[in-house]
């Protein structure tokens, strides 16, 4: 039974850095990389580790945009990518409701 629950587990959000992404961009319509780095105190190339392999499981939808002269990244959780989350979530409660 319980081989069946960690079967649902998403790998692609074992790690804490992604659980933590996905976690704020699921209250959030969308969030920039800086205020992303700056809340999960992550360095520029972890969090870009960790964006870029939410968006190409397609967990993570990537708005580059300018503000005047400034390169301005947003990141915005996909339709899948919330889902994913949710189901997630909900095999890690059953999970420990079975522990």
């Amino acid at each position: 039974m319980k081989n069946d629950l960690l079967a649902q587990f998403n790998k692609a959000f074992e790690s804490k850095a992604r659980l933590s992404i996905m976690s704020v961009l699921m209250v959030n319509e969308f969030m920039s990389f800086n205020a992303l780095k700056e809340l999960l105190g992550l360095t520029d190339g972890n969090l870009a580790t960790h964006l870029r392999a939410l968006e190409e499981s397609g967990y993570v939808a990537v708005q580059k945009q300018f503000i005047g002269r400034k390169p301005n990244t947003t990141y915005s959780a996909t339709t899948a990518g919330q889902q994913a989350f949710t189901d997630h979530l909900n095999a890690l409660e059953a999970f420990i409701k079975n522990l």
